[in-house]
């Protein structure tokens, strides 16, 4: 119980990669559950909206922004997932997989918006305290983002199980831990119902808090993403992958980057001068089906052998001018 109170304020991921992996995009179970979680979460929201209408709670609009930008992600997501599916060509010889990052930075300015909307109410309410109204509605309002959080946190978890997917139920783990932050609104209207008005743009703010942090969490995630990093951990996993192939005397720079969900690398390996060339590729070819089977979500490498040369003689002499550039 601590575990999951204390994931209330914890940043969730909101990276692509971590929202659906190749077991779910690959199913029609998968995607289906994605955008069924949508519909129930855009239901909830709009139950909870009509009733801040009414209200007036500050804390109920944290937290109908905070499920409604959590169900919003689906959109751009799912769209670039349908984008992703199409086939290379001369123009986008990569593919489309880098629609997912825009999809990211969708998801980071919806979550923007939706924390600058949540702090200026609060802070407006603490400055110009207003009765809220129709608490016994602010309250079943909060049971209604419980209970909704949780019939779809339990549905992603069903489903993740059943198809394999440990993306679809880590996001239902997410949805879970955003319930309680539903529950938390029931704080608020606690204590306004005992005369203590600034208890509801105080849960606001709280509430407001959370969003920041996984805006901030979201953002860099989005951030290094475009940038290309990776976790070192997979570097080490491939390094110490090439030199357990046998015939590989030694490698040089290993290179990996995501592609959408999924990872392309780059690596160079030392391989004995004497071999022909037939047998040179058959070593790269074995070098790069042991990476494909050691490191997660790598769907390709392109493998460079280099020879082993005398001492003092370099094979890239000429392009030494260009490095040096």
């Amino acid at each position: 119980m601590w575990h999951r109170v204390g994931h209330v304020v914890v940043p969730h991921s909101h990276e692509a990669v971590d929202k659906v992996d190749a077991a779910m995009e690959t199913s029609r179970e998968g995607m289906r559950t994605l955008w069924l979680s949508l519909g129930v979460l855009g239901l909830t929201c709009a139950v909870q909206a009509v009733i801040v209408a009414v209200s007036g709670s500050v804390a109920l609009l944290g937290d109908t922004l905070h499920n409604g930008a959590d169900a919003l992600t689906a959109v751009p997501l799912g769209i670039a997932f349908v984008l992703g599916r199409r086939a290379a060509n001369r123009r986008y010889t990569y593919g489309y997989g880098r629609a997912e990052d825009l999809a990211g930075i969708a998801i980071v300015l919806t979550i923007a918006v939706s924390s600058l909307l949540a702090a200026y109410e609060a802070v407006d309410r603490l400055l110009h305290p207003r009765e809220v109204t129709h608490l016994w509605a602010v309250a079943l309002a909060a049971v209604a983002g419980f209970v909704g959080n949780e019939w779809v946190a339990r549905y992603r978890i069903r489903t993740g199980r059943r198809i394999g997917s440990a993306a679809l139920v880590a996001d239902g783990l997410h949805a879970r831990t955003d319930g309680f932050t539903s529950l938390a609104v029931l704080l608020g209207a606690g204590g306004a119902a005992l005369g203590w008005r600034l208890a509801d743009p105080l849960i606001g703010l709280l509430i407001t808090a959370a969003l920041l942090m996984v805006l901030r969490d979201a953002a860099r995630e989005v951030y290094r993403r475009l940038m290309d990093s990776i976790d070192p951990a997979l570097l080490d996993t491939a390094e110490r992958t090439l030199r357990t192939v046998d015939g590989v005397r030694g490698i040089g720079q290993v290179r990996m980057r995501w592609i959408g969900h999924s990872l392309r690398a780059e690596a160079e390996i030392v391989v004995d001068s004497a071999l022909t060339v037939v047998q040179a590729h058959a070593l790269a070819v074995a070098a790069e089906h042991a990476l494909i089977h050691a490191v997660p979500r790598l769907t390709a490498a392109t493998v460079h052998t280099d020879h082993t040369a005398a001492a003092g003689t370099d094979p890239h002499a000429a392009l030494a001018h260009h490095s040096a550039a």
